[in-house]
């Protein structure tokens, strides 16, 4: 199929990745909740000294007094998707929910549209000519391989999204402003050096080859299944099905690495300063060892809440641009 399999799953992407921006901000948000370095918003805020109104002087000695100090407040409960996304309208506008779309856009572009493209040439190579269809393993193993090409290709507007998502959860003087994906790349570039485009890129790579195996490969085999069994005849309900399948299997899979990914991306290096984290696996241990093994699942009811309506998006979307430029 060549450039055709590229151009149908970009055009899919772009209009799910779109669609469901708002769903994966409030999930980036989620997954920051809680991290040891995330930034104080009270900065100006410091401990002050608690000191008695008087003291009684003696003309012999001065008595000291002392007043113990209260003790600290207890950590603030976890918001869930609903609320974070209610926090984010109120403090930063409805309009917020979109930030970032920019990067989203080109992320998909340069990932989705490579990752969705190499699948679907690998797909025609390996389906066996006489039954029409792709054993799993083989499928599992285009998805590895397209993901990982789509990551490594996307990685610095992956970059930018995370980034520019969870700016505004950052005290007002210590934000970034991007003033859209161009901006951050540039900024990026010439603040932190080149390579911090790919900062994360070994999680980013891990995470798609994880999502795309799941995601493609479930999908084609749901549907397979479905039609093979005459559960439902190839329409709608059976793209639906089956994408929002794999839309769950996709997510389980990928919610650990993309919670650790989202951290380091999004982690604050000053000149000079040792960073937050000093790698994927520092990362993972710091996070549950503060936080508990469950953190790893930050954000997994919005990363489901996106992920099946994005994955439902983008495969309804693809077979619909497919059914039209059958004849290109």
């Amino acid at each position: 199929m060549g450039v055709k399999g590229f151009v149908e799953g970009g055009i899919a992407s772009i209009i799910a990745g779109c669609t469901t921006h708002p769903l994966d901000l409030i999930k980036v948000r989620m997954q920051l909740q809680g991290e040891t370095h995330a930034p104080n918003p009270n900065p100006n805020a410091a401990v002050q000294a608690v000191r008695p109104a008087y003291a009684a002087v003696h003309t012999t000695a001065a008595r000291r007094v002392s007043i113990p100090l209260p003790p600290p407040p207890p950590p603030a409960a976890r918001a869930g998707p609903i609320s974070v996304g209610v926090r984010i309208i109120q403090q930063e506008g409805v309009a917020a929910m979109f930030s970032g779309v920019s990067a989203t856009m080109l992320r998909q572009t340069l990932y989705s549209t490579t990752r969705m493209g190499l699948y679907d040439i690998l797909k025609q190579k390996w389906t066996d000519p006489t039954t029409h269809n792709m054993p799993l393993p083989s499928k599992i193993t285009a998805g590895l391989i397209a993901g990982a090409i789509g990551a490594a290709v996307g990685n610095p507007a992956d970059v930018a999204m995370v980034r520019m998502q969870a700016d505004g959860r950052l005290p007002v003087a210590e934000r970034r402003n991007y003033k859209s994906v161009i901006d951050a790349i540039a900024r990026m570039g010439k603040q932190e050096g080149v390579t911090s485009l790919w900062r994360g890129s070994s999680l980013t790579i891990n995470r798609a080859m994880l999502v795309t195996a799941s995601q493609l490969a479930s999908y084609d085999q749901i549907k397979e299944t479905i039609l093979d069994n005459g559960i439902m005849r190839d329409g709608l309900g059976t793209h639906v099905t089956a994408s929002f399948a794999a839309g769950f299997v996709a997510s389980v899979a990928s919610n650990p690495v993309d919670v650790i990914k989202t951290r380091i991306m999004n982690m604050k290096v000053e000149a000079g300063a040792e960073p937050p984290y000093s790698g994927a696996l520092d990362c993972a241990l710091k996070t549950v060892r503060s936080e508990g093994p469950l953190a790893l699942y930050k954000g997994f009811v919005p990363t489901i809440s996106r992920q099946g309506p994005f994955t439902v998006v983008l495969f309804v979307t693809l077979e619909q641009v497919r059914k039209l430029l059958k004849d290109f």
